[in-house]
């Protein structure tokens, strides 16, 4: 529903490949207000002015003249429909980040687990001897801080390092967790989980988070250092209260923790897939309560923008500068100008996402080596494609063939290892399905182009092999 739907518009005058660059039409319906970039808008309205003046249809000239101002009617809808799909990638470009101050998983309204509102700040004054159990119920100096969407936190810390948490959420049905991380990612952490089934009965158990799998969630398994104090889980109105005690090793300050609730009950002791969730950064040697939200806002800000300009940068803009001397070599300096520029775009976006990664490890210290080395790779990768162009010996230069291999392949391994990051950091990011359908997506349109402008290659490499053999016989 929220793809663009890509019809081809049928010209009996026209080839198929006609049909296929020039009177493609990206049409969408606006049902949601969105964003777009404006440089992403020059973008594609340089492509579509550019692209037909690339290709070469001798005896045609007539029709391509219309087809381009029938590509400069229909500019808004190419607009329309890659805008769409930044919004089915949930899209945020930084200049929108001073203007967003909720985390990447903040806006929520599921099974009574509405939006962040002032509401949740009034439960700090809730007095909790009245239903929790002690030594809950009887803590002093407890400091209360909304964290994040209807969840509060309430912890208490004394020398001995021994801490009491307290963690409440809008509750009708399902389960609600808190997990402790060392990285700020859900693989290897530990968290406490409560609930009360349908039969009013509280239950409570600590998981390890082995995997990403159901199967891969194990009960009453976990590293946290649960006290001998029970924990206790309490309904108390619309409101559900984890309280847990544990002892570590040394005073906590900055640590990553995981919020997360689900929808459904667990079954067989085993956890069903949460309906939302979020990492932030806990201050607990902090006293303001704004620092914990902040601190998650700034890290969910920093992961989306992070994401964004690798898709725009190594999922869009350099394939598509990669195609152009593939393919219109033909269209002499034409192409030449087109792929240096939007190359150099593409470097430079590819580059802030590199700073943008980098800012993001090291304020969670992610684990995350693989992700962290391809990124790296890659990005050597690029420094020597633009070291390249001001290299480039001249055409009757003997090294002139090496350096075009060198050129060539460079590119491709660098693209190649660009995708393949793009999809290792959907997936480590924990992206919800929208980011994967979004450059799945993306992809796919890539790869068409590709395998059929190879094969109209091909073909016409074909029909020239054929001129070329073709001989005429003396006339006796």
């Amino acid at each position: 529903r929220w793809l663009p739907q890509v019809t081809i518009a049928t010209t009996n005058q026209l080839t198929f490949f006609n049909q296929f660059i020039l009177r493609i039409q990206v049409t969408a319906t606006l049902q949601l207000p969105f964003y777009c970039p404006s440089f992403i808008s020059f973008f594609i309205f340089s492509l579509t002015i550019f692209l037909p003046s690339l290709i070469n249809f001798p005896s045609q000239s007539h029709l391509l003249l219309m087809a381009k101002w029938a590509s400069l009617i229909s500019l808004p809808k190419y607009v329309v429909g890659f805008c769409l799909l930044l919004h089915v990638l949930n899209l945020q470009t930084p200049a929108m980040a001073a203007d967003d101050d909720e985390d990447d998983y903040v806006e929520v309204d599921s099974s009574g687990y509405g939006g962040y509102s002032g509401g949740v700040s009034e439960q700090c004054d809730t007095d909790l001897r009245s239903f929790l159990p002690p030594p809950y119920g009887n803590l002093t100096n407890v400091i209360c801080k909304p964290i994040w969407n209807t969840f509060v936190l309430r912890y208490t810390q004394n020398e001995e390092n021994v801490m009491n948490i307290i963690v409440s959420a809008l509750y009708t049905t399902g389960w609600v967790g808190i997990g402790f991380s060392r990285d700020g990612m859900m693989v290897g952490s530990s968290a406490m989980v409560g609930w009360v089934n349908k039969k009013g009965h509280a239950r409570i158990h600590q998981y390890y988070l082995q995997g990403r799998k159901q199967s891969e969630v194990i009960q009453d398994k976990g590293e946290l250092p649960l006290t001998n104090v029970p924990s206790s889980v309490v309904l108390h109105g619309a409101t559900i209260y984890l309280a847990f005690q544990l002892k570590f090793s040394a005073t906590v300050s900055q640590q990553p923790i995981l919020l997360a609730f689900g929808n459904a009950y667990p079954r067989h002791h085993h956890l069903s897939t949460h309906s939302d969730k979020t990492a932030v950064v806990f201050d607990f040697s902090a006293g303001s309560k704004s620092s914990a939200a902040a601190a998650g806002s700034e890290i969910g800000q920093t992961k989306k923008n992070h994401g964004v300009m690798g898709i725009i940068g190594w999922g869009l803009i350099l394939p598509v500068g990669a195609i152009i001397p593939r393919y219109f070599k033909h269209k002499d300096p034409l192409w030449y100008y087109l792929h240096s520029a939007i190359q150099f775009v593409g470097f430079a976006i590819g580059l802030t996402t590199v700073v943008l990664g980098r800012q993001l490890y090291n304020k969670i210290n992610a684990n995350v080596p693989t992700h962290r080395g391809i990124g790296i790779f890659v990005l050597v990768l690029s420094i020597l494609q633009v070291l390249a162009f001001f290299l480039r010996p001249n055409k009757e230069a003997k090294i002139r063939k090496y350096w075009n291999w060198y050129h060539h392949w460079f590119g491709r391994i660098a693209l190649f290892f660009g995708a393949l990051n793009i999809v290792l950091g959907i997936q480590i990011g924990g992206a919800g399905n929208e980011w994967k359908v979004g450059y799945g997506f993306l992809l796919s349109i890539i790869l068409i182009a590709v395998i059929v402008l190879e094969a109209l290659a091909w073909m016409k490499r074909s029909d020239k092999a054929a001129m070329n053999s073709f001989q005429m016989n003396p006339v006796p």
